[in-house]
């Protein structure tokens, strides 16, 4: 008999038992993997950005679905909690890089699992099995049954079993089965933070071109109005668009049918249309007899040069002196306005989260415990929460966990 069981040893699942075990309670922790957080092991391609050096408001400001519920939890268990949890409890060094991400001095995420296992160590883990079902009485938590037949008995039960998203870690959906069963209602699932489909040859020809300091905006193609619009990098692929930039504008796009939207990449965000016309006006002249296509090598990358004389019209062959001010307004605009086509997602195992899950109206946010089953307890990725990248959906598991440990 446990006082609390944990299904899922992820962030949200390791917080959580830490969290409740440091308070004296008997926890379990059931982890269908033979080792736990495989996922934090790969997020921050390896380095494990831990979350957001940033306000209350600003982290709320950045989380996409559902923020205000996030509001006690992170007011509870913030950033900065975060980072004196792994700095001067667990003796982890931390460092900030741009956009106030945070990750470990040594960026290894192995680090911050080891942690995370050390921060629950008083609970006991469990592995190898998955959870087949919950024990109710009458609306009242009793237990779990586990895939092997077995059955747990405690008086509190916390789903922390993440999303769909990098099922090979583990994150199979498995939460939302459980929490089918017991009445919940669960947000359609999808993709979110997940890389983009443009079925055009423009993405091909430029595969492996890797933009950094260029501004991306999405429009609805219907009434053109934008979505999304940041600074920042981005990556050419075989299938259409990729990198930090891309995977914050995905989170916008809901629903995703092809067509609805399109990209317009902005490769010279520094410079206003009468500044980028002065600067090729001089590139021109300190290149006067060149042709067109060999003059743009110090105001564009060369893998991108090719692609925008096609666009703008202009005969490569042209020479510079001989190009008019008409076409120059001509390359200005594509340059400034390079479009694209949104044909839609890449699969949902190539996504960082999970957008959708257990409807946090049916949940207590001042506790993490459902409205409608006494005794139990949603954290992390399985609740119906998203945010941008750059740390933020691994603070929310942090701080519903921490929230739903702390009240089990």
């Amino acid at each position: 008999m446990y006082d609390i069981i944990v299904i899922g040893a992820g962030a949200a699942g390791l917080l959580a038992a830490g969290t409740a075990a440091r308070a004296g309670k008997r926890v379990a922790m059931i982890e269908k993997n033979q080792r736990p957080a495989r996922k934090v092991m790969i997020t921050g391609k390896g380095r494990c950005n831990v979350t957001n050096a940033c306000s209350q408001s600003e982290f709320l400001d950045a989380v996409v679905t559902n923020s205000r519920f996030l509001y006690s939890a992170i007011h509870q268990f913030s950033s900065y909690d975060t980072m004196s949890l792994f700095e001067d409890v667990l003796g982890v060094p931390l460092k900030t890089e741009r956009g106030n991400r945070v990750f470990p001095v040594s960026d290894k995420a192995v680090d911050i699992v080891d942690a995370l296992v050390q921060y629950a160590r008083s609970a006991e883990l469990i592995t190898g099995v998955a959870c087949k079902s919950l024990l109710l009485d009458d609306d009242q938590i009793q237990g779990v049954v586990l895939d092997n037949g077995e059955q747990l008995y405690a008086s509190s039960i916390i789903v922390a079993t993440g999303g769909v998203s990098y099922p090979g870690t583990g994150s199979t959906g498995d939460g939302y089965r459980l929490a089918t069963q017991v009445g919940h209602h669960i947000v359609p699932v999808g993709p979110s933070l997940v890389p983009l489909v443009c079925n055009t040859t423009v993405c091909r020809d430029l595969m492996g071109l890797s933009l950094k300091n260029v501004t991306l905006s999405v429009f609805e193609s219907s009434n053109n109005h934008c979505l999304f619009c940041e600074l920042g990098e981005m990556l050419f692929t075989h299938f259409g668009v990729s990198g930090p930039l891309v995977l914050s504008a995905s989170a916008h796009l809901r629903p995703m049918e092809v067509n609805r939207y399109y990209m317009s990449i902005d490769l010279k965000p520094g410079l206003n249309e009468q500044q980028l016309d002065a600067r090729i006006l001089r590139d021109f002249e300190d290149n006067i007899h060149r042709t067109f296509r060999n003059s743009l090598g110090k105001l564009l990358p060369a893998k991108i040069i090719p692609v925008i004389v096609k666009r703008c019209g202009i005969s490569p062959d042209c020479k510079v002196n001989q190009i008019t001010k008409e076409q120059r307004h001509r390359l200005v605009g594509v340059i400034k306005d390079f479009q694209l086509p949104i044909n839609g997602f890449r699969p949902v195992d190539e996504a960082v989260v999970t957008y959708g899950g257990v409807d946090v109206k049916e949940i207590n946010p001042k506790t993490m415990e459902s409205k409608l089953v006494h005794g139990l307890f949603f954290a992390g990725e399985v609740l119906d929460l998203d945010a941008y990248t750059g740390g933020y959906n691994l603070q929310i598991a942090f701080s519903t966990g921490y929230l739903a440990g702390l009240n089990a």
